[in-house]
């Protein structure tokens, strides 16, 4: 089929230059909602690796030794830094730094927060911060107030000598598989929030399925990032088309940033005997997964736009018309939509984001981290990481690998990273929720 050959070549030139090893996915494997399974007969992309890079055996003390470190592990770390498994708890998700030196992470899996108080060279220690939430996920602070986005409500709380306490609730009734209305079906029903410089607090709400459109006009609608304003008030939309948005931070310039989850089974959208397909070697790089910076009303496209790989390279994406959803273009002008600022190979499952201004040293100084959980439904299946994106100007240079190695040749994996974030001894920390571990990745001293 020459129409599909001619796409596979523009393709693979384009994202064998940027692209990491076998990474790809929804948040959690949700069949009822996400059909079918992707294949590819191409080799998965490589991203490019950090400046001098190379496997290093992970670190661990014999009391955190269990599965699946009860084997030698390597992994591949930046010349110099190391990495070691720091905690061990199961299914860690998002986390934050308190102020007074904590790292707390979510549980959804046990609707808590964990708190984990660094010993220096011993493990630190855990006691339960919040428990008995719905599906407790997102994570961020301003100042002293610590709020904590739940399956169906955000709330806020006063930190203070390592409890959180005086809980009010600044966004509530948010759907979530409890909802009359969706009697179960929600793929993706955890939610991240993040605290913009003025105060406002921004949350995703991510879509049911995986082409659901009756999610852009429930109430509240579904497949957004809503943004409460400065000192409370009602929720509002602040960017739409949003599939899947659990990685929500706030950039250095205090501008807001999303890593989103696209959609899954796209039809080939190019004219001559393949239009509409669902084909395996399309659909295994399509579409990129969206890294964007968001502004108010920004549209993200979903389910009717799908971002194209170009000239360009992996940054700014222009938008097609998803064929299946939008054969006429009358839903949505795609061509109208501005372009993505950057992104990673489809399916790849960016979860956690977070930005460094300044905290690692060079070349990690600026930039974005990404943790990659990989592929559940891509044959060859990308492979997790923690990916860096280069911050420079307000803008995102293309994606590196900073720690990788967590999936074999054979596409087998002992470990699906979540969120990376810096820590106050300027170590990244790293949550794992396939090998129930937190890592310290650390610099040369």
């Amino acid at each position: 089929m020459p129409d599909l050959l001619r796409h596979k070549q523009i393709g693979a030139l384009l994202l064998g230059t940027v692209l990491l090893a076998g990474c790809a996915g929804a948040e959690e494997p949700a069949p009822s909602s996400q059909s079918g399974t992707e294949q590819s007969a191409t080799e998965p992309s490589v991203a490019a690796p950090g400046s001098g890079s190379g496997p290093v055996t992970v670190q661990v003390g014999p009391e955190l030794s269990e599965a699946p470190f009860d084997e030698p592990r390597e992994a591949v770390v930046p010349d110099g830094w190391t990495l070691s498994v720091w905690a061990r708890t199961s299914r860690p998700r998002l986390a934050a730094w308190t102020p007074d030196g904590a790292l707390l992470v979510s549980v959804p899996s046990s609707g808590r927060v964990l708190q984990f108080r660094p010993r220096g060279d011993q493990p630190p220690e855990e006691t339960v911060l919040l428990e008995g939430l719905d599906e407790p996920h997102g994570l961020a602070f301003d100042g002293s107030t610590l709020y904590v986005a739940q399956s169906d409500q955000v709330d806020a709380y006063d930190y203070a000598g390592g409890a959180a306490t005086n809980s009010r609730t600044v966004a509530g009734g948010l759907p979530d598989d409890r909802s009359p209305d969706l009697r179960g079906a929600y793929s993706h029903v955890l939610k991240s929030v993040a605290v913009g410089p003025d105060g406002a607090v921004y949350f995703s709400i991510g879509s049911t399925g995986n082409i659901s459109e009756s999610d852009r006009s429930a109430t509240p609608p579904r497949a957004t990032i809503m943004r409460v304003p400065p000192g409370g008030g009602a929720a509002e939309p602040f960017a739409t088309g949003v599939r899947n948005g659990t990685g929500l931070a706030v950039a250095p310039d205090g501008a807001v940033w999303i890593a989103n989850n696209g959609r899954d089974n796209v039809q080939f959208p190019e004219p001559g005997p393949s239009y509409g397909q669902v084909l395996p070697e399309y659909v295994g790089d399509n579409p990129p997964e969206q890294i964007a910076k968001l502004t108010p009303g920004r549209e993200l496209g979903w389910p009717y736009c799908n971002n194209a790989l170009s000239g360009s390279g992996t940054a700014d994406l222009p938008f097609v018309r998803d064929v299946q959803t939008n054969p006429d273009g009358d839903r949505l002008d795609c061509a109208a939509l501005p372009p993505v600022e950057q992104s990673m190979g489809a399916h790849s499952a960016p979860l956690g984001l977070s930005f460094v201004d300044g905290e690692l040293p060079e070349p990690y100084a600026r930039g974005a981290l990404v943790g990659v959980h990989g592929s559940w439904n891509r044959q060859p299946p990308r492979a997790p990481e923690v990916s860096f994106y280069p911050w420079s100007g307000g803008e995102l240079g293309d994606q590196q690998t900073l720690v990788g190695g967590f999936q074999t040749a054979d596409g087998q994996r002992w470990g699906r990273p979540v969120a990376a974030v810096v820590g106050p001894d300027r170590a990244v920390y790293i949550t794992d929720d396939a090998a129930d571990a937190i890592y310290r990745l650390a610099p040369p001293a």
